[in-house]
């Protein structure tokens, strides 16, 4: 062993001592502690932190030569990187530690070990787990033991603690260990091909599955010899020694293998290329050095720890402690080449650089947002200290005291005293939380809706009852019954001088102007006006309100509603009741009980306010399209009132007085550039807008205006504002359209050519002229008719009879056909079609039944119904239909085949029928009547028990009907085939 280099010692300490031997320099030095990158080799376990302490102070010599041949010379490249150990003396902060030692040398060993073994003697006792000399030199170690690294390969001088689950090779590098040849291979593993990424603990998961074969076909060929520094359990701390490369397997478990030792490739130390890359890479790690503090105590290590420093090593350092990934860093190990070995490392470096840069620039934009609110939120602070202080200002607890205490203190007589003292006690909890706590947050929205509500405000209301009656004669044509209802309740108030709060449900088709009758009875009464609707409401909390202990929690509708409204005694209008749901946050319907019950709601009680809350004076409108579907409980607090619709009279007043006005004033078109006749107005009703409802009818007008308002632009009709030097008059602009036939247009000025020409060289005026809508070419604006006349028969054949159905849009005629099927003694039967309901198809049987009994007392010798099968069919198959008033209209239909005579002409009926003849009620006798008025039917049998019904209607909707009444089916059978000798 020569070469032997005593000039590199530390003085011997408590620490842990590390000795090398066997082609190192015998250095003994204290392991030294380095802070890591995450990505850099793992964490070491905290035992061997312990073995690890910082030794920067204790070195004592470091010799400053890189050996060239058998010459020694001061080294260049050692004073530059020198240089880079003054940024930073620390001490290695705690984290993730690297460690290094130095390359072997042909010093002797065997004198360096008995050097070091003398100095080891004072060591203390945990020393044993430290490197200890071994007689066999690296160079003899060609066969070793094969251990995968799972992250980063090792480099020579670098430690790399690794964790050893397999029994086997924990017991064999024990073994090793022992017989002082402490040598194994460390290889880096390969990425597995079945997984795109993996987790840490999945990738030591698949080491410890992988055994012979298949573990020498998962490693790189090229790996570092590394002396095994010390096991403690299952972790083992491996020292890299120089590159190794596997030849072939010699056993499978443990896995075995055969190494070549591997060698620089020579190169030259006076190349100037060479030289230029390493001083690159020593610059670029001073660069580094400025803007990272973690390489500082890299190099200030290495430089202190390290031997002779030589291109090799640089290359390797720099490789080893940048943050590369795993296959650059194994590029870098296999790469022989000490030239490009240096320009792998610089092109890391400089990586590494970029990155400390753009570290840099984030965090010093961070550093100066945070520091930036600091400042602000210290000047804020300072400036309402100051403000307090001087009485300028108070702070925010005082401050939303007197605000509330300043709403409260106008009504506190109209405040009921148990809301005053709920205010107070809040007030005062107020004051004792802490502004940033979450129960101040609470206690503040509480009384903020407690104090803004209007307590004991109410609107003055007006009971003159003919302006009541003048405005809703304003807003709405016809509807006198639900008018008068509006004005007795106006009348009630003026003698009481107070108005109780009443619940009215409006209920109607689509469209007949429900919505707008509850804004006009708002408007007559002087109340302040709220809508909300509950169509497909499913939570209760939006009646009664949250608790005020969930997250987010408001007061129900109506706390909001008086708080928007301002007054205590608005109208509140409940749109799509009817429509009401029921999911899981409970029963919507039945929370509406307490709102709309007389009895309850002076004391209504929301939970979000926890205080009682008098909505006695609130005038509750409600809107349904059918009241079926509205709860008992919650029908039983209304007034019901129908709204069936409006007649075709009804619908042109509508029109005229109500729609065209709008659109008009919607589109921007002059009264006198328009005109629609009553012709195109009664076809636009009856072939386009027949349904109950006049919304329809609004759609088509202002289709037709829009259309107009288009053509008017187009013909150049935009009126010019005129210049300030014109006189009015002379910058009038008319409108002039084309003159061709089709366009529609009437002259109402019209000009000889001669005064034209005379009229454009004087004032250059454009003759007035005027869109005329009619029935011929109403198509043109609103497209083809969508209806046809219910009416299909003139004259109405054998077999069939109209009907009257009623629909939520509104009345309808219904045809029922009867027909043979097939005739033969004994082949009696009834088929039915129609996509009738269950209820239709009963009455179907009851009128075969009640027919068979009816022929059978007319015309015993008729034997129809029992050698006849039968068709019974309801036209318009596509629509489902139900109901209990079409039992009359299928017997005449029955009897209309057997008897074979038509029914009488403009006729229809509706009424539902029993077993023994009679003739029971039905439902919706305006919309009938309507509808039969639409059909130009003139002649309608009613059951008797609706006669009341009919005589409440208007007169324009009974005036030219012939109706009569029956109670039993032979007064029916009488009128509609002519028996009744008094009937034409």
């Amino acid at each position: 062993m020569k070469g032997f280099d005593t000039n590199l010692r530390l003085q011997a300490s408590s620490s842990p001592s590390l000795q090398f031997s066997n082609g190192f320099l015998p250095k003994r030095l204290d392991f030294i502690n380095l802070q890591f990158r995450n990505s850099y080799p793992r964490s070491f376990s905290p035992t061997m932190l312990k073995l690890l302490s910082s030794s920067a102070s204790r070195v004592h010599h470091l010799t400053p030569a890189i050996r060239l041949g058998s010459a020694q010379v001061e080294s260049p490249l050692f004073k530059a990187l020198s240089q880079l150990t003054g940024w930073n003396r620390r001490s290695a902060s705690l984290g993730h530690r690297a460690f290094f030692c130095s390359e072997p040398t042909d010093g002797a060993a065997e004198a360096e070990a008995k050097a070091a073994e003398s100095d080891s003697e004072g060591s203390d006792s945990k020393s044993s787990s430290a490197i200890v000399p071994t007689n066999p030199r690296p160079e003899d170690c060609l066969t070793v033991l094969a251990l995968p690294v799972p992250h980063r390969p090792l480099f020579p001088g670098f430690y790399m603690p690794i964790y050893v689950k397999d029994p086997k090779v924990l017991a064999a590098l024990q073994e090793s260990r022992r017989r002082q040849a402490p040598y194994a291979g460390a290889f880096l593993l390969k990425d597995d091909p079945s997984t795109d990424s993996a987790s840490s603990t999945d990738i030591e998961k698949n080491i410890n599955e992988l055994k012979g074969k298949e573990l020498l076909n998962r490693l790189h060929e090229v790996g570092t010899l590394a002396q095994i520094s010390s096991i403690q359990g299952d972790q083992v701390i491996l020292v890299g020694h120089r590159r190794l490369r596997i030849t072939e397997m010699v056993s499978e478990e443990p896995l075995t293998v055969k190494v070549d030792h591997l060698k620089d490739n020579p190169f030259d130390m006076d190349d100037d290329v060479i030289k230029a890359t390493s001083f690159e890479v020593i610059s670029t790690l001073r660069d580094v050095l400025k803007t990272s503090s973690l390489w500082r105590d890299h190099v200030q290590t290495y430089t202190q720890h390290i031997g002779d420093f030589t291109y090799p090593r640089l290359a390797d350092f720099g490789a080893a402690i940048c943050g590369a990934n795993r296959h650059q860093a194994q590029e870098v190990l296999e790469e022989l080449d000490v030239h490009k070995r240096l320009r792998l490392t610089l092109e890391l470096m400089k990586k590494e650089m970029e990155i400390s840069k753009i570290q840099e620039t984030i965090a010093k934009a961070i550093e100066e947002k945070i520091s930036g609110e600091q400042r602000r939120y210290l000047l804020n602070e300072q400036l309402k200290a100051i403000k307090k202080e001087l009485g300028v200002e108070t702070d925010d607890k005082s401050a939303l005291s007197a605000k509330f205490k300043e709403r409260i203190e106008p009504n506190k007589e109209k405040i009921p005293a148990h809301i005053l003292q709920v205010i107070e006690e809040e007030l005062t909890k107020l004051q004792l939380l802490e502004a940033s706590s979450s129960e101040f947050n609470v206690t503040r929205n509480y009384l903020d809706w407690l104090t803004i509500l209007p307590w004991g405000n109410y609107s003055d209301e007006n009971f003159d009852v003919a302006r009541a009656q003048n405005i809703l004669d304003e807003d709405h044509y016809g509807l006198s019954d639900v008018k008068e209802r509006i004005l007795e309740f106006i009348a009630v108030g003026r003698l009481r001088g107070t108005s109780q709060g009443k619940i009215i449900c409006l209920s109607g088709p689509p469209g007949v102007g429900k919505t707008s009758i509850g804004r006009s009875i708002a408007r007559a009464l002087n109340r302040k006006f709220f809508r909300f609707s509950v169509g497909g409401l499913a939570d209760v909390a939006e009646i009664k309100g949250h608790r005020r202990t969930y997250v987010g929690a408001m007061p129900g509708k109506m706390v909001q509603c008086l708080k928007i409204v301002g007054t205590a005694n608005p109208l509140v209008l409940i749109d799509e009741i009817d429509k009401l749901g029921r999911g899981h946050a409970g029963d919507p319907a039945s929370a509406l009980l307490e709102l709309l019950d007389p009895e309850q709601n002076a004391n209504f009680l929301d939970h979000y306010l926890d205080v009682t809350i008098d909505l006695s004076k609130v005038l509750f409108v409600c809107t349904a399209n059918v009241i079926d579907t509205i709860p008992n409980p919650l029908l039983d607090r209304m007034e019901v009132i129908s709204i069936a619709g409006y007649i075709t009279d009804e619908k042109v007043h509508i029109a005229r007085d109500y729609l065209e006005k709008t659109a008009r004033g919607d589109c921007g078109v002059k009264p006198e550039q328009v005109e629609v006749s009553d012709a195109a107005l009664l076809s636009l009703i009856e072939n386009y807008c027949r349904e109950a409802g006049v919304r329809n009818l609004q759609k088509q007008i202002e289709k037709i205006y829009r259309k107009i308002a288009l053509k008017l632009v187009r013909a150049g009709a935009v009126p010019e504002e005129p210049a300030a030097a014109i006189d009015p008059e002379e910058a009038e602009i008319v409108t002039k359209l084309d003159e061709a036939p089709e366009n529609h247009i009437v002259k109402e000025n019209p000009v000889s050519s001669a005064e034209e020409s005379k009229e454009e060289a004087e004032t250059e005026k454009i003759v007035v002229e005027k869109v005329m809508i009619d029935e011929s070419n109403l198509a043109d604006y609103v497209g083809k008719p969508v209806f046809h006349a219910e009416k299909l028969y003139e004259q109405t054949p054998i077999g069939v009879v109209m009907g009257l159905a009623w629909t939520s849009m509104g009345g309808s005629t219904l045809y029922i056909e009867t027909t043979v099927v097939e005739e033969g003694e004994g082949k009696g039967g009834l088929n039915i079609t129609g996509q009738l309901g269950d209820v239709m198809k009963e009455s179907a049987q009851i009128a075969h039944t009640v027919a068979r009994k009816i022929m059978l007392e007319k015309e015993p010798e008729n034997q129809f119904f029992a050698n006849s099968k039968l068709h019974l069919h309801v036209p318009a198959g596509a629509t489902p239909k139900d109901g209990p008033s079409a039992g009359c209209t299928m017997i005449t239909s029955l009897l209309s085949l057997a008897t074979k005579k038509p029914v009488r002409k403009d006729l229809a009926m509706t009424g539902e029928v029993t077993l023994t003849g009679r003739i029971l009620p039905i439902g919706g006798v305006k919309e009938k009547t309507i509808a039969a008025r639409r059909s130009q039917i003139k002649t309608i049998i009613f059951p008797e028990a609706n006669r009341r019904d009919f005589d409440e209607l208007a007169e324009n909707v009974k005036e030219g009907l012939e109706v009569h009444f029956v109670d039993e089916y032979g007064k029916i059978f009488e009128l509609a085939f002519g028996y009744d000798k008094q009937e034409d």
